[in-house]
């Protein structure tokens, strides 16, 4: 449902009822020149709503998700798409129970999305779009290389059956990881139909991009990637298996794009499976068996002091600042990138004019 449409029934009534706050995934590859003079009222519109998230703003264009009412969502991405080849921006909504961030930050880096692979333009050469009413065509064709963009941690909640896991940390490590595989795609001189998918779309349609670059011409991508397929497809007709992680405190998604399942970590913030929740190395709040090993007794007894403090808070009624210091501590690291990213951006821009 869009952000200007009204409830047609009962039901979604119900539905925005019980899950109060409108989420909103977005993404556009375009142009952008003085980013500095975008991101403060962006930033200011986003903080006049009460909306909270992460966008990211780049010369190549904007990323992120954010929350909050549907009138403050509205409202912000009506000053999205006044912004400089915006006005066709991808959008994916879904909806949460309560406000999956803790507060909002829009952020200059130098990619929307980190591949490292300079001289990239997804608006120029990419694969072909695959809406997702055609996806599980593509995929039940035999020719298809079904390849998933996203991370290893992310693949673990869920994946396309049949996909190819790269088993990559970060999506700078694919293209190297593509690199590798690439001959014995090509083996026997085969042209293979690669098809390759991702969270919201945006890895994905740069990931084309770059194997297109790479030499292969027959290459595809899932056209608002895992989260509109999960909108879009029936449970009874979805070649997906498992949950969608996304990058907030609902952990993952179902079909629909209900809240999942999944727990997560308060220690390293992975998400956690049936079995990890069963193993003996999790004990909550305080280790999983993503992180136990990573972990000395003396940190483990600080992240059980502040489970503690966390359950003593919810007793009477209060929201412990401890329970989110590692997000807290997160939010510091990447404000300090992001600072150190703002300085070298200025020093750019000042050796491009020294030298015009």
């Amino acid at each position: 449902m869009t952000q200007t449409q009204t409830a047609p029934d009962a039901q979604t009534s119900q539905t925005e009822q019980d899950l109060p706050f409108c989420v909103a995934a977005l993404y556009r590859f375009t142009p952008f020149e003085d980013l500095p003079a975008l991101r403060q009222p962006l930033q200011a519109m986003c903080d006049a709503n009460q909306v909270k998230g992460t966008l990211l703003l780049a010369h190549e264009g904007i990323n992120g998700t954010i929350a909050g009412t549907d009138a403050g969502i509205a409202a912000v991405l009506a000053h999205v798409r006044a912004m400089p080849g915006c006005a066709e921006i991808e959008v994916k909504f879904s909806r949460a129970p309560t406000m999956p961030f803790l507060r909002m930050k829009v952020r200059l880096k130098k990619e929307i999305v980190t591949m490292g692979v300079p001289g990239l333009d997804p608006r120029s050469d990419v694969g072909h779009y695959v809406p997702a009413e055609e996806w599980n065509a593509l995929l039940e064709d035999p020719d298809t290389i079904l390849i998933d963009t996203r991370n290893d941690y992310e693949v673990a909640t869920g994946t396309f059956r049949g996909a190819i896991d790269p088993k990559t940390r970060t999506f700078r490590e694919f293209p190297d990881w593509f690199r590798a595989r690439k001959a014995d795609l090509l083996a026997n001189g085969r042209k293979p139909r690669i098809a390759m998918f991702c969270t919201g779309g945006i890895r994905c349609e740069k990931a084309t991009a770059f194997v297109r670059a790479e030499g292969l011409e027959d290459v595809y991508h899932l056209q608002g990637g895992i989260l509109k397929y999960l909108e879009n497809i029936p449970a009874e007709q979805s070649l997906w298996e498992g949950e969608c992680f996304v990058f907030d405190q609902r952990v993952t998604v179902k079909h629909g794009l209900e809240p999942g399942s999944l727990e997560q970590c308060h220690a390293c913030r992975m998400p956690l499976t049936a079995e990890d929740l069963a193993s003996p190395q999790y004990h909550h709040g305080i280790s999983c068996p993503h992180c136990y090993a990573e972990r000395n007794e003396k940190q483990r007894a600080r992240y059980a002091e502040r489970e503690r403090q966390s359950l003593l808070a919810a007793e009477r009624g209060e929201v412990h600042l401890g329970a989110h210091m590692d997000a807290i501590r997160e939010r510091k690291r990447r404000e300090h990138e992001a600072e150190v990213e703002r300085q070298e951006w200025l020093r750019e821009q000042a050796l491009a004019r020294l030298q015009d």
